[in-house]
């Protein structure tokens, strides 16, 4: 399915934790310099930094990295570390003396999971997993699964989350990339029968999973959700269903304004609703960025041309992000944690 590297100049660092208490991370994308980017938030109950100033009535146009981060609002802290590997290497936008670098960010809620709440992602992990991005060549192979802000993931309350990543490379030459962090409250859409998400699995939108009715024992194995898949356990009805995000960067190479940007992070979260049922919530934190590195222009020979070009880039990377985060459920594995025992979507639990 590709990878967001699949898009020239686009890099990914993870850095992540767990044993004695921890089970969280930080993943980090960074751009090549001059990348324009904005942002789109859908979910009623985002955590996230610096995102206004990707709106395009800002001044600013570029971003240096997006911070994908564990720890809910405490773990914005990790864009501290990106913000100062940045600052290292003259990455920001100038102002006297110096740079200020622009790195925004998003956290999904894994507070506890490892079983202590104060165990969160810091600066020094934001740092690390930015310097692993840059160190890595051109094109890489992005880590997936149990992996950065990926580590302590679940969706549905009861499942492994994780990260996941897909491209796509239109017919003018324009590459479409995504990466997601799933940590949603919804179920994966697949056909009845095939609770494997994978990208021929997928169907209409089914009945949201029925939340207030689910029990589960503190310890229990093999949870479940909605009725179609769900066996005999099931998560706390005490549980708050109100801890959880799907955080996305789409990258492409093509030509884009900060205003088309914010665009295709609009038009991008139909990915989210498409692979993932319910979504955008008041219970979700649902977030997309949209990074442009500018190497192909798209045809603006014509008004309808421009119409054309922007509407089958924005419906590709729709496409793009419905594949990384069936990607990052597929790919995320079986964790006994303090917190319970979070099984494979679609596999047996052992």
């Amino acid at each position: 399915m590709g990878a967001i590297t699949d898009v020239q100049g686009i890099r990914v660092g993870h850095a992540g934790k767990t044993g004695d208490g921890w089970m969280t991370g930080v993943t980090v994308v960074l751009p090549p310099p001059g990348t324009v980017g904005s942002v789109d938030v859908a979910g009623g109950g985002p955590a996230t930094h610096e995102t206004d100033a990707l709106d395009p009535t800002t001044l600013v146009s570029t971003v240096d990295a997006v911070v994908l981060t564990g720890g809910s609002a405490y773990g914005l802290a990790s864009a501290g570390g990106a913000q100062q590997w940045c600052e290292e290497n003259g990455r920001g936008f100038a102002v006297p003396g110096g740079v200020v670098p622009i790195v925004p960010a998003a956290a999904i809620f894994d507070l506890g999971r490892g079983g202590n709440f104060s165990a969160r992602p810091t600066a020094d992990m934001g740092y690390a997993a930015t310097a692993a991005a840059a160190a890595q060549p051109e094109g890489h192979d992005v880590g997936r699964g149990n992996v950065g802000a990926g580590t302590g993931a679940v969706i549905a309350r009861t499942y492994k989350g994780g990260v996941g990543t897909a491209s796509v490379t239109l017919e003018n030459g324009v590459v479409v990339g995504a990466l997601a962090v799933v940590n949603a409250l919804g179920l994966p859409v697949v056909a009845p029968g095939n609770p494997e998400p994978s990208a021929r699995s997928v169907v209409p939108p089914h009945e949201p999973p029925n939340l207030a009715s689910s029990a589960r024992e503190p310890g229990s194995r093999g949870p479940t959700l909605d009725a179609r898949f769900r066996g005999p356990d099931s998560p706390s009805p005490d549980e708050s269903p109100g801890l959880n995000t799907t955080l996305v960067v789409v990258a492409t190479n093509a030509v884009l304004d900060v205003a088309e940007c914010k665009r295709t992070a609009s038009a991008a979260q139909a990915g989210i609703a498409r692979a993932l049922n319910p979504s955008h919530t008041l219970a979700d934190g649902d977030v997309v960025f949209c990074l442009a590195t500018g190497a192909i222009p798209l045809d603006r020979s014509s008004d309808t041309a421009r119409q054309v070009s922007l509407i089958t880039l924005q419906s590709a990377a729709a496409d793009v992000v419905r594949l990384a985060i069936l990607d990052g459920v597929q790919s995320a594995e079986t964790v006994i944690a303090p917190a319970g025992e979070y099984g494979a979507f679609g596999r047996p639990v052992r």
